[in-house]
C-alpha cells in the first residue's frame, strides 16, 4: 500500500496521472476506450466482439503509450466484421500499441486496420502478434492499411492470411506518406493482390522533414495459390520518396526476408532509393527482383548478398535511360533461367535454374 501511495504522489508531482489497467469484454469494452489515457491498459477477455474497435482522438506519450491487448495472450478477444466499417479504426491517434487481437473479416468488404483517410494523422502505432484473416472479398480489402499520414509504425510479428491486400501503406496518388516505419518478423500469405505495398510519396510536411529509413526485415512474403489475370501484383512493391525536398533522402531497408512464389509478376519490384540484402528470392513459376520505373525510375540503390532462384529473370535492373544514377547488384548467388539483366553488376554467382 505504501509503494503504490508513493508512486501515486510521484506522479502527482510530475503534473502526470497513474496509469490505469483496466479489464473489459466483449460487452463493456467500448465503455473504457473514451477513457484511456497515457500509460493506460485496456486488456480483453476472450471472446466475439461484434462493435469493432473506434479508436479516434487518442493519445499516449513517447514513454507512455496507450495499450489495448488481450488478457491473456493465448486466449486473444477474435473482432468480427460487419458492414460498411473498418474493423479497427484509426482516427487522429498517436502513441498507440494494438497487441494479440484476433480479426476476422468474414469476406466482408472492409479493412482489418485502416488509418482512416479523413484523419489527420497516425503517428507511432505499434501492432502486434495480430492474426489477420478472411478479409478476401477483393483485391481493396486491406489487413493493415493507411489512408493518412503516418509516422514511425512499428508491424511486428503478425500473421496475415486469406486477403485482398496484406499491407498497403500511404494512397494511390501519392499522398499521405508512410515514413519512418519498421515492418518485421510478419507472415503474409495468400494475398490475391500484393503482400505489401509501399506508395510512392509527392511531398513531406515539415513535421517530418528529417531523414528516415524504413526498414522491412525478417517477414515472409508468399502468394502461392495466387490466381494469374487482373488481380496479379508482385508480392511486395516500394514507390519512391519525395523526389525533391523534405524525404528526398530516405531510403527503404529490406533485408533477411523470405520471398516464395508469384505465378504471374516478380517476387520483389521497387524504385527510388533501396537497399535489398541477405534476402531469399524462391520463384518457380517465374521471375524475382525488378527494378524499373513506375511512377518515377529507380535511383541510386544496391542489390547485393542475396540468394535468388527463379525459373525466370533472377534480378532485373532497368533504370530510366541517361540518369545520373546507380544500381548496383553485387555478391548475389543466382540461380534463375536469365540470372541478371542491368545494372551494374560484380562479384556474382550464377547458374542455370534446374
Amino acid at each position: 500500500m505504501r509503494r503504490a501511495v508513493c508512486a501515486g504522489l510521484l506522479c502527482l508531482l510530475a503534473g502526470t496521472a497513474a496509469a490505469e489497467d483496466y479489464r473489459a469484454n466483449a460487452e463493456d469494452y467500448r465503455d473504457y476506450l473514451r477513457r484511456l489515457q497515457p500509460g493506460d491498459r485496456l486488456l480483453l477477455e476472450a471472446g466475439d466482439y461484434l462493435h469493432g474497435l473506434l479508436l479516434h482522438n487518442l493519445s499516449g506519450r513517447a514513454n507512455r503509450p496507450i495499450v489495448i491487448q488481450a488478457a491473456a495472450p493465448e486466449a486473444p478477444p477474435r473482432f468480427i466484421a460487419r458492414p460498411h466499417a473498418n474493423t479497427v479504426s484509426l482516427v487522429d491517434v498517436r502513441h498507440l500499441a494494438l497487441r494479440h487481437l484476433e480479426l476476422d473479416g468474414r469476406n466482408f468488404p472492409v479493412d482489418a486496420v485502416k488509418a482512416e483517410g479523413h484523419s489527420r494523422y497516425a503517428d507511432f502505432i505499434t501492432l502486434e502478434h495480430l492474426y489477420i484473416h478472411d478479409h478476401a472479398a477483393s483485391q481493396q480489402n486491406v489487413g493493415i492499411s493507411t489512408k493518412c499520414p503516418a509516422f514511425g509504425w512499428v508491424v511486428r510479428n503478425n500473421r496475415i492470411e486469406r486477403v485482398g491486400t496484406g499491407m498497403y501503406f500511404g494512397d494511390s496518388d501519392g499522398s499521405d506518406p508512410f515514413v519512418d516505419g519498421v515492418i518485421e518478423a510478419n507472415r503474409i500469405t495468400h494475398t490475391l493482390g500484393y503482400n505489401l505495398q509501399v506508395k510512392h510519396q509527392k511531398t513531406r510536411s515539415g513535421e517530418y522533414a528529417d531523414r528516415h529509413d524504413t526498414v522491412i526485415r525478417y517477414n515472409v512474403f508468399s502468394k502461392q495459390d495466387a490466381l494469374p489475370g487482373p488481380q496479379a501484383r508482385p508480392n511486395v512493391l516500394l514507390g519512391h520518396v519525395p523526389l525533391t525536398g523534405a524525404g528526398s533522402g530516405d531510403r527503404y531497408l529490406v533485408y533477411g526476408n523470405l520471398f516464395l512464389d508469384n505465378r504471374s509478376e516478380a517476387l520483389f519490384q521497387a524504385e527510388g532509393r533501396v537497399a535489398v540484402y541477405d534476402n531469399v528470392f524462391i520463384n518457380g513459376s517465374g521471375d524475382a527482383i525488378h527494378i524499373q520505373p513506375h511512377n518515377d525510375v529507380p535511383r541510386d540503390m544496391v542489390i547485393f548478398s542475396n540468394t535468388v532462384v527463379a525459373s525466370g529473370t533472377g534480378i532485373q535492373v532497368r533504370g530510366a535511360e541517361g540518369a545520373p544514377y546507380r544500381q548496383r547488384v553485387v555478391a548475389n548467388v543466382v540461380a534463375a533461367g536469365i540470372p541478371l539483366r542491368g545494372g551494374e553488376a560484380a562479384h556474382n554467382i550464377t547458374q542455370p535454374y534446374h
